[in-house]
């Protein structure tokens, strides 16, 4: 039986499953290791901090997404599609490892963030 989303531990669980089917993904993939390849042991506790500050309002991300979208998108352009697909998989990677309302709350947010960072940046 799947649980809520409880501490730390659940969202580097959550990052690293879900970083893991995007690194084989065809449709996404290719951002995360050829277009600007991923230096993963830097990215991985940056994401840790940013999704746990998300749901448990740590305070302890310092980062700035949308500069980093931005500049991906002047290496290769990002779509509409891209964002969609990369909710996809975040979805669906929380829906197999979690389930309560702090995973429907990671979605939602995960969701807004991606609508958010598009119109920013897709042009």
């Amino acid at each position: 039986m799947k649980t809520d989303i409880k501490n730390r531990e659940d969202i580097i669980t959550l990052v690293n499953a879900f970083y893991d089917v995007v690194k084989k993904d065809t449709a996404i993939g290719y951002l995360f290791t050829e277009v600007t390849p991923v230096n993963w042991d830097k990215h991985l506790p940056l994401m840790y901090d940013f999704w746990e500050n998300i749901l448990f309002h740590t305070g302890n991300f310092d980062g700035n997404p949308m500069v980093k979208h931005r500049i991906l998108d002047e290496k290769s352009s990002l779509k509409e599609a891209h964002f969609k697909h990369w909710t996809k998989l975040w979805k669906k990677t929380v829906d197999g490892l979690f389930a309560g309302d702090r995973a429907t709350e990671i979605k939602v947010r995960a969701e807004n963030i991606a609508k958010f960072l598009m119109h920013k940046v897709v042009t």
